[in-house]
């Protein structure tokens, strides 16, 4: 597939004799999609899990990275241009606004500003704002000097824009409404309410509002002086920006989307759905696969497309989800970036917390006398966790996170940073097998455990008993780009903790190894022949 449709280049995958590869989803083709600005008839789209800011051709579909991975923007929400193309981004996980000039060369503009999100520049002013309980909304003096306050205690205020009249509009997530305020400050006011959690504010030529709803994943047109509205589509939950092209309407979804409205409730899509990474894997006894994806979470059937079944802010999701274990039939044991373990019942909508405070809890596993076994990535040590209680199985692991527990009762760790696995018991750590590099997610099937190694781009099997490795797969599309140091995302709280990839493996009945292909939003599986 073309560079200019995906977001990797993996190249031949190779096969151990006797295996076979499939892709059970497409590659994305974005590291999901945030915030919007239309360049030149292209759009901008910001990209927080991927930390990059690509251009989309909005006829073909093709994607050209205009702030790579890697490059100075961190963690972009939101853009904003200025006529000397100058790029201001909101850097949410940062908790920054920073500039990138046309020659590449970066710079941070603000540093203090906790869950900056929203951001426009209208007339030489660049406003920006946090969207976080008590937000605050300001104009950034573009030398680096001191703010100017606009509007102070906001519940959450989104992606904004500035209205015919000179007035600010913005979403308002707390309330669930949207305002106007003067650029010179006062009291703002209520425009519209009772919405469907609106997270952008834009206007059309003839100066409407243009809002998506992030809860009910509507596209609303309002009239800004009468409050009349009138639903241009129903795309799905997890909508975060719109902008336009001419009179064309474009609207973004976080899980990396991007939708032309064309109306009487028609939609093109662009830029197919995908997967911003994916992380945790869990295969059911009925073969259902469960894929975690940070917001978004779904399930996978042999010869199906991904069903979602969660996305943050829906009623009853236990957060930005990271690890997952099957807990039973339709539940999952599930970890979070926000710190905690929940047992989540999705067709419920609900979800039972069974430890919360944990630093950057990653994978999960089931153990037996009910027993779940976490690996605590921030703390270095894997704990155990019954009835309520937390109990330490093993400290000074180097950044541990995938766990597996075998039939016979044993509990293996990937200590990532160490580049081995190690078995628990008796309170300490005994090495398993070394000399890996970035070893992620384990599955033990047998007496056999499978290790996805993000560094190498293998998966790699080793025999408990037989005490032989060899390599099932490789130049697999996992970890990093060759020559790529991907950013490490701090918490933005109290949205979400730190975000971080995590490539999971699970193993089917069948022997089929189910592999997180994070590096191009896919999933992969690998099937013995």
């Amino acid at each position: 597939m073309s560079g200019q449709y995906t977001r990797y280049e993996a190249g031949a995958f190779r096969l151990a004799e006797g295996w076979s590869l499939e892709r059970l989803t497409q590659p994305s083709r974005l590291f999901g999609a945030n915030g919007l600005r239309t360049v030149n008839g292209r759009i901008y789209v910001a990209q927080v899990a991927g930390s990059q800011i690509s251009a989309v051709d909005v006829d073909t579909g093709a994607v050209e990275a205009v702030s790579p991975m890697g490059a100075g923007i961190v963690g972009p929400d939101d853009l904003a241009l200025d006529p000397e193309g100058n790029i201001y981004a909101t850097e949410i996980t940062e908790g920054r606004v920073s500039v990138r000039r046309p020659n590449g060369e970066t710079r941070v503009l603000r540093g203090d500003m906790p869950v900056a999100n929203p951001i426009t520049y209208y007339n030489g002013h660049l406003i920006a704002g946090e969207c976080r309980p008590g937000g605050r909304i300001m104009e950034l003096d573009l030398h680096g000097g001191a703010p100017r306050m606009i509007l102070e205690n906001v519940p959450a205020p989104n992606a904004f824009d500035v209205g015919p009249d000179g007035k600010l509009y913005f979403p308002v997530m707390g309330a669930n409404e949207i305002w106007r305020v003067d650029l010179k400050g006062g009291a703002p006011e209520v425009i519209a309410k009772d919405l469907g959690l609106p997270d952008s504010v834009k206007f059309d030529s003839k100066g409407r509002i243009v809002s998506t709803q992030v809860a009910s994943g509507q596209v609303l047109r309002i009239d800004p002086r009468t409050g009349n509205r009138e639903v241009l589509a129903d795309i799905a939950p997890g909508l975060d920006n719109c902008t336009f092209v001419g009179d064309r309407i474009f609207v973004s979804r976080i899980s990396g989307q991007i939708s032309e409205v064309l109306g009487n409730g028609a939609t093109r899509s662009l830029v197919p759905d995908g997967l911003q990474w994916p992380l945790g894997l869990a295969v059911g006894e009925d073969g259902l696969l469960f894929v975690a994806d940070g917001g978004c979470t779904y399930t996978l059937r042999a010869g199906e497309k991904l069903d979602r079944i969660g996305v943050l802010f829906a009623p009853g999701f236990p957060g930005y989800i990271r690890g997952v274990a099957v807990a039973g039939p339709g539940s999952y044991l599930v970890t979070t970036a926000n710190g905690d373990v929940a047992h989540w019942w999705p067709a419920e909508q609900r979800n039972q917390n069974l430890a919360n405070g944990l630093d950057q809890p990653f994978g999960v596993a089931t153990a037996s006398g009910g027993a779940i076994i976490v690996a605590e990535r921030g703390k270095g040590r894997v704990v155990s966790i019954r009835s309520g209680k937390v109990e330490e199985l093993a400290t000074g692991l180097h950044d541990p996170r995938g766990v597996a527990v075998g039939a016979d009762g044993v509990c293996l760790v990937s200590d990532t940073g160490a580049g081995r696995i190690v078995k628990l018991g008796g309170g300490r750590a005994e090495i398993v097998l070394d000399g890996l590099q970035m070893p992620h997610g384990i599955a033990i099937r047998g007496d056999r455990l499978f290790i996805v190694d993000t560094g190498s781009k293998e998966v790699i099997e080793y025999g408990l008993d037989s005490k032989v490795r060899r390599t099932i797969a490789t130049h697999l599309p996992v970890g990093s780009p060759p020559g790529v140091k991907p950013n490490e995302l701090s918490p933005f709280l109290p949205l979400c903790g730190a975000m971080s990839p995590f490539a999971g493996i699970a193993a089917g009945k069948d022997g089929t190894l189910y592999v997180s292909a994070d590096a191009e939003g896919s999933v992969l599986a690998i099937r013995p022949e």
